[in-house]
């Protein structure tokens, strides 16, 4: 890819404004261009990284769907997030410079990776890129405090009910349907996530479909009742 290619990367994306770029001026969309190794396709199944690995860069997922996983020292792997479009990968490695979970692609994806030492330097240059990480590193420990009480206050319906909906919202953010779409994540990567058994995903699945507050046919789901689907999500308020 030649240097005019390059230039015009970041700025023709069509998720531009979920992504590092938002905010950044159109020569200051140019500048980080220079320093991004775009569209680094990663095969469904495949890992972007792995637990312990040097941390060096950060990825934005450009296209596709990933989970992040914690493996614990018995073997055992706990999924501790979904990131899509637009969203970054690497953040929780920086304290440590080496990687604490696994990253891996939940379909055939694409990453944009840049230099955290670059990256840094940038920051430096461009105000609104480093105020754009810090939202980032904000939404990341944001997460981490609702999958907590997820996990500690909520039952298993009201679990489900605001990962779907939380699913709805993300979709809407990138011009997507909210009411429907592809769980790209099994549902054992669901119940691993919000601590609940396989069996009792799909139990509480089969069982939102029947009352008619959501259609479900495989991975496909389709929200009828997001008001009723809400009123789950809130009885532990």
């Amino acid at each position: 890819m030649n240097l005019a290619e390059l230039k015009s990367v970041c700025g023709a994306c069509g998720i531009r404004e979920l992504c590092l770029p938002a905010g950044l001026s159109d020569e200051e969309v140019h500048l980080l261009d220079q320093h991004v190794a775009h569209r680094q396709s990663v095969r469904k199944g495949d890992y972007l990284y792995r637990m312990g690995d040097p941390f060096r860069s950060l990825f934005a997922v450009s296209h596709g769907f990933f989970k992040t996983v914690l493996v614990h020292e018995d073997g055992r792997g706990q999924v501790t997030g979904f990131q899509m479009m637009g969203e970054l990968l690497g953040l929780e490695a920086i304290h440590s410079e080496r990687q604490v979970c696994d990253a891996i692609a939940l379909e055939d994806s694409a990453v944009c990776t840049i230099s955290f030492e670059q990256f840094e330097e940038l920051g430096h240059l461009m105000g609104n890129l480093q105020h754009r990480f810090n939202q980032d590193l904000s939404r990341e420990i944001a997460r981490e405090h609702s999958l907590m009480m997820l996990l500690g206050t909520m039952r298993s319906e009201e679990r489900l009910s605001v990962f779907l909906l939380d699913l709805a919202r993300r979709h809407e953010r990138r011009h997507q349907s909210g009411d429907a779409f592809v769980l790209r994540m099994t549902r054992e990567d669901i119940g691993s996530y919000l601590g609940i058994k396989l069996e009792t995903v799909s139990r509480l699945l089969s069982r939102l479909h029947d009352e008619g507050v959501l259609d479900v046919h495989g991975r496909h789901i389709r929200i009828l009742d997001r008001q009723a689907l809400a009123h789950r999500g809130q009885d532990s308020a």
